[in-house]
Formats: structure tokens, sequence, C-alpha cells
């Protein structure tokens, strides 16, 4: 008969009256853990953002002195807004190549609108309005610090553009988050978002940034936050048919069905397609082609309706990844620059689509 202790990470074992001690062995004490093949993405924080909103506490202000800082911070803000209109960008402008990265813009998906082109064809498009987007910050390759270190060496290093967008009342924000536009002398924003640019592409803070930055014809890429859906079967989620609706079939309509298990791995592998949470997730779509820019209030009409995202949800636009699909003619870099002389038409449409205030048809005496 044999007793089995643990002591001080030392197994004990008591054989016939003889003790002998034996090492730790992970053999004795199996431990199953979770497959982490395909793990879902950790929803965090970046480590430069900080406490947003803060407690709105009743301090006994009376109605004419709270009247009266809502002014004040009014006044502050067209000041500041004023300032950065008129504010030149001192930048040594270099031509742009297909191998300097540009950064992106924050917008706001507000609609879909069909369009036609020549050919009497009609498509669908997504309305992305550009809100009033700020340069904040710009981290140095060495200053930033992503969240997931890569193993692999980098041979051209970029560093992180910090954007924000849509100007608000600086009181409701934490003292902290505010302090991150102090040194850019812009009215806090709502919105932040960072963005991968080449060392040529750094912008001073405070530059604005308008749908000008991008070009009628060229192609972008979208990434939104996706619709939560909760708990969803598979036929929802995945998109599978079910079973048959005929007779025989109980209770499995709606199932998956088969999910392995036969043969010889005898097992469900990782990542099998089956029901759990759908949605909640930034997703990007590439390769939407710009149809129509409207410069007046700063709107995207962009190819397509699967952009992520609800109604007046926020999405980041830039240019796309795909090596094929990159624009072939000069753009705009390191963005564009406003001038206040310069005078441009409200709508600039692709040549491919049909406008509708032009002539239709045309006699020639």
């Amino acid at each position: 008969m044999s007793l089995l202790f643990n002591l001080s990470k030392n197994y004990i074992r008591i054989l016939d009256d003889r003790i002998f001690i034996l090492p730790f062995c992970n053999a004795l004490t199996q431990i199953r853990e979770k497959h982490k093949l395909n793990p879902q993405p950790r929803l965090r924080n970046p480590t430069w953002l900080t406490k947003k909103n803060r407690v709105i506490h009743d301090e006994f202000v009376t109605r004419e002195n709270t009247d009266f800082i809502k002014e004040v911070v009014r006044d502050q803000r067209s000041e500041t807004e004023k300032r950065l209109a008129e504010k030149e960008i001192a930048s040594n402008l270099i031509q742009w190549t297909p191998n300097l990265r540009r950064t992106g813009v924050i917008a706001r998906k507000i609609g879909i609108y069909p369009l036609w082109l020549k050919t009497g064809e009609r498509i669908s498009t997504t309305l992305l309005q550009v809100l009033d987007n700020h340069v904040i910050k710009y981290y140095t390759p060495g200053e930033y610090k992503p969240l997931r270190r890569r193993i692999r060496k980098i041979n051209n290093e970029r560093g992180c553009l910090l954007l924000g967008a849509e100007s608000t009342d600086p009181t409701t924000f934490t003292k902290e988050y505010c302090g991150i536009f102090k040194d850019s002398g812009v009215i806090p924003k709502k919105h932040l978002a960072r963005f991968f640019v080449s060392p040529e592409g750094i912008l001073p803070p405070g530059t604005p940034i308008s749908a000008m930055h991008f070009q009628v014809g060229n192609t972008v890429d979208v990434r939104g936050l996706t619709i939560d859906r909760g708990f969803q079967g598979v036929m929802v989620r995945h998109g599978f048919s079910g079973m048959p609706a005929s007779h025989g079939v109980t209770k499995t309509h709606r199932r998956g069905g088969n999910i392995g298990g036969g043969g010889e791995k005898a097992r469900v592998w990782p990542g099998t397609k089956m029901p759990g949470h759908m949605g909640n997730r930034y997703k990007t779509v590439r390769g939407l082609k710009i149809w129509r820019i409207n410069t007046k209030y700063n709107v995207l009409w962009v190819s397509g309706q699967g952009i992520p995202g609800n109604t007046n949800s926020i999405v980041t636009i830039y240019d796309t990844v795909l090596p094929l699909r990159k624009p072939t003619e000069p753009v705009p870099f390191p963005t564009y620059l406003l001038k206040g002389d310069e005078d441009f038409t409200e709508n600039i449409y692709d040549k491919e689509v049909h406008v509708f205030n032009d002539p239709s048809i045309i006699y020639k005496e």
C-alpha cells in the first residue's frame, strides 16, 4: 500500500516503509487548457488613451454662472477654430510615391444612397461624412510602443499619428483626457484614432484634414465596429441553410448538423463554425471606390453597403493596402492643404458617374 503527498513541489512516496522523494512532474498533474490557436481579441483601451468621461457633480453653481461658463467655452472654441483655419502649414512638400504611407481620417456613417453610371447601371453607395479632423500628436517610432511586440525585424519603421474628431464641451471630460490636447491647441475631441504614417508624412499638431484628403476614383479601406447581434445560431452567424423542413426531421431544423468526431481525429477541430456571440468586433472592408465627394459638407460616396457599423457610427478611412488597387496618380501628400482664396466645385463626380444636372441630349445646328 502506498501514500502520495505533495510537499514543496516535490512528491514523497511511501512504499514498504521506504521514503522516496520524486521531483515535480507535469505528467502527474495534467491540466487541460483551452486551445489558443485563434483566441478572441481583448477589448481593451490602448496605452495612450486615458479615462475619458467624468462624473458630473452638482457643484451648486447658479444658472447665471452656468450660462456664463458655457458662453466662455463657446467663445474660446470659436477663437480656436478660427486660429486653426488661418494656420499655415510649414512643410517641405515632397512628391508622393506608392511606398509612402499617408494618414487616414475619422468619419461618420450617415446612410446609403444610390448612384447611376453613364451606362445606365445602378450602384449602391454609403455616405461617410468626414468630421472636423485635427492632428493632435505625433509619436515617433521610438516613442510608440505597440501592445503586442513583433519578433521579426521591421525595416521601414513608421510613426503613429493621433487624430481627433468632433469638438465638444471640455467640461464633460476628465482632466487627464483634456491634457492630451494641451500642446496641440485644439478643443478636446470626442473621438480619437491613430494611424501609422511614413516619416515623410508627419503633420504638425492642429493641422485640419478634410474630405479633399482623398480623390474621386481612388480606393480606400474602411474600418468600423460591427453591429452587436448577441448570441446567434449557425444560420444567422455563419449563413448555414439548416436541415430539410420535411418529414422525418425532428428538432434539428436550424442546427448545424455533424461537427466531426469520426475517423482518426475523434474530436472537434478548433475554429469549427458553431453558435456563439455575433458582432461587436472591429472589421475592415477593403477595396472600396470613391464615386463622389461633397466639399461643402465633407461627404464621401463610397461603393457598397457592407461597411460595418450602425447608422451614425464612427469609422476610420485610410488608403487601401491592396497592392493592385493603390493609386496610380499622385495624391495630396501628406494631406490636402486648404487655401483661403481657392474656389472649387461643391460636388466632384467620378468620370463614370452620370450627373443629372448635365444635359443628356445636345442639339447642334
